[in-house]
């Protein structure tokens, strides 16, 4: 059975998404043994030797947010993430944000589970070790929310009814805002996939999931690169207390998207 990672990567004004790609390719090869598709509209990703593959489609406006750590609004292009089941040239696939952190093997772990469709639960703050309880939920009456930051699945029908359902709630995304009660008018893939899974397993929220939570770090945090696969965490606690931690050898989801891009910048 081919095995790949696939990226979905799409520069705007602010980040550059096909950088961060290509500088995860490179750990994912290290860590996981697996080859890289990227997802992206920028041609000269075509030259780009660390991918295994370079599939060019159109960009989809996913909407805009403010992004703490870069000062401002920024425009993100995310709405293809629902593509994935028909765009990957694989028979299993690992989706993973381009701002994802691979730093370990641990991922490998999930390669032989006989899941059709994994993807995360929960995830977490690193910095003080608490659950992400409002980003863990989602609309009024607080649904579960399943994280799009990394799935794995396979080519199997199983699979397709997730992605298919997925796009059926990207493009009916009022309706289902209504129908949840999901203020932010935005479309964001976590709450598609949340909705798919509920949809798909008959909303008794038995769904298999990633058997760990999403290790996270904050825009607010900063985030500096000590070494290979060690990185620097600096906050403020509770307290107002400036705390330094080290974080080695273990994946994470890096929100700050400046903070990792000077990282991929400098390396």
């Amino acid at each position: 059975m081919s095995t790949g990672a696939l990226i979905f990567a799409f520069n705007n004004s602010d980040i550059d998404y096909v950088s961060m790609a290509a500088w995860s390719a490179v750990n994912i090869r290290r860590h996981l043994g697996i080859g890289t598709t990227v997802i992206t509209d920028s041609k000269q990703a075509v030259n780009n030797s660390i991918f295994e593959h370079v599939i060019l489609t159109d960009k989809e406006q996913g909407g805009t947010r403010h992004f703490s750590d870069i000062g401002n609004v920024v425009s993100w292009y995310n709405g293809n993430r629902v593509d994935a089941y028909n765009l990957t040239p694989y028979e299993q696939t690992l989706v993973l944000d381009a701002d994802y952190v691979v730093s370990s093997s641990n991922l490998k772990s999930l390669f032989n589970s006989g899941q059709d469709f994994l993807c995360h639960r929960n995830a977490y703050n690193i910095a003080n070790g608490e659950f992400l309880t409002d980003l863990n939920k989602f609309g009024v009456h607080g649904f579960p929310l399943w994280w799009a930051t990394v799935m794995l699945f396979k080519k199997s029908n199983s699979a397709q009814y997730i992605f298919d359902c997925m796009n059926m709630v990207k493009h009916n995304w009022q309706h289902y805002r209504d129908l949840y009660s999901i203020h932010r008018s935005n479309y964001r893939n976590d709450f598609a996939l949340s909705i798919a899974l509920e949809i798909v397993n008959g909303h008794t929220l038995c769904i298999d999931s990633i058997p760990w939570a999403l290790a996270t770090v904050l825009p607010e945090v900063e985030l500096t690169k000590h070494d290979t696969d060690v990185y620097i965490l600096k906050y403020l606690n509770h307290d107002n207390q400036l705390k330094y931690q080290l974080h080695a050898n273990s994946d994470f989801h890096a929100m700050g998207k400046k903070h990792l891009g000077d990282i991929v910048a400098a390396d």
